[in-house]
């Protein structure tokens, strides 16, 4: 059962020509390469993506894209530049989901797979962070609870179809909660009118909901991250201000952290870990071309397997190569070496992938 010692996030970066319509031939291409690598998980790259979050929208009736409010979308990268993230849903029907959202990806994904599928889909909480309280429409929703009730049956929905597609393996990516790690982030929410420690709450509380729709025999991971794409990132800070709360009340089966960098703080928060609970170390950056070397990863286990067993660890990049589209500085044969490395570390550690 997943995870795997070897994992990755799910977004690869996108071949040249895909926009010319031939994304089935580039995602049954892209898992023979993936398999090729010693990978025991695979996915389509979310070739047929904008981006990891965007999907979801487009697939939904009812939602419409509009700016966040307040300065929680503010993306930085290592030059000190910024540039706000836009594209915030907010619903402007009652919402429906009138077909497939990643639950047809993957029947087409286990079709050239050897290895397990693994789907992905943003956690709820995108579709509230952004703009809070204003991520509806008031003349459609005057009850916000009528809109979470909503939100949480399209997701109970799409398991299901999820399940009877073949698919297994299922990773919410949550960008919210580890972003309200961040002081500045926080303060943010709270000039806007919002409770950061009450929005921890509810994003938890949604995701809970969802996990306890999912069928048998599905293993559901979050994926924490702070807000990566294009290279860049939102927010900074380690998991102690969220860790009690949401390790220890997170109805799920894995975690997938962001431990890239500095940013994401030390592994001393992993102290709240449930046993039992599997924690994939997101170690290798996919926002620099730089690789990491053997030692410095096993070294960085070794840390982190001081807070949780390790049996209970494995290793993946700390996101996405391409949460959007346009993919990011590293080029096709970065991401081949990072992942490799992924491999290779793996099962140097524990002796299987």
């Amino acid at each position: 059962m997943p995870p795997f010692r070897a994992e990755h996030i799910g977004s690869l970066l996108r071949p040249p020509g895909l926009a010319e319509g031939n994304e089935d031939e580039a995602i049954a291409r892209v898992i023979r390469w993936q398999e090729s690598l010693g990978l025991k998980v695979v996915t389509d790259g979310e070739f047929r993506r904008e981006s990891w979050r965007l999907g979801f929208v487009a697939k939904v009736e009812g939602f419409a894209r509009a700016e966040a409010i307040g300065e929680v979308d503010v993306q930085r990268d290592a030059a000190g530049n910024t540039a706000r993230v836009g594209s915030a849903p907010v619903a402007v029907g009652k919402l429906q989901r009138t077909g497939p959202i990643v639950a047809d990806e993957v029947a087409f994904a286990l079709k050239h797979a050897n290895a397990m599928v693994k789907a992905t889909l943003p956690a709820p909480s995108y579709l509230h962070y952004p703009r809070g309280r204003a991520c509806v429409d008031p003349r459609v929703y005057p009850d916000l609870e009528a809109f979470f009730d909503d939100v949480v049956k399209i997701y109970a929905a799409e398991l299901k179809a999820l399940h009877a597609a073949g698919g297994r393996y299922l990773q919410l990516d949550e960008v919210a909660l580890p972003l309200l790690c961040d002081e500045t982030l926080r303060a943010a929410v709270r000039a806007r009118g919002d409770d950061p420690d009450a929005l921890v709450e509810l994003y938890i509380g949604l995701i809970n909901r969802i996990a306890r729709e999912r069928p048998d025999g599905m293993t559901l991971g979050v994926h924490m991250c702070r807000g990566n794409a294009l290279g860049r990132w939102i927010g900074s800070g380690g998991y102690e201000a969220i860790a009690e709360r949401t390790f220890g009340s997170l109805e799920v089966d894995a975690y997938f952290l962001e431990y890239d960098t500095g940013r994401a703080g030390g592994f001393e928060p992993l102290r709240f870990m449930p046993k039992g609970k599997q924690v994939v170390l997101g170690l290798v950056s996919t926002k620099t071309p730089v690789l990491e070397e053997k030692k410095f990863l096993r070294r960085r286990i070794a840390d982190a397997a001081r807070h949780v067993l390790l049996e209970n660890l494995s290793l993946s990049p700390q996101c996405g190569f391409a949460s959007h589209r346009k993919g990011t500085v590293l080029s096709f044969a970065d991401q081949e070496a990072k992942l490799r490395l992924v491999v290779e570390t793996a099962a140097e550690v524990w002796g299987e992938t």
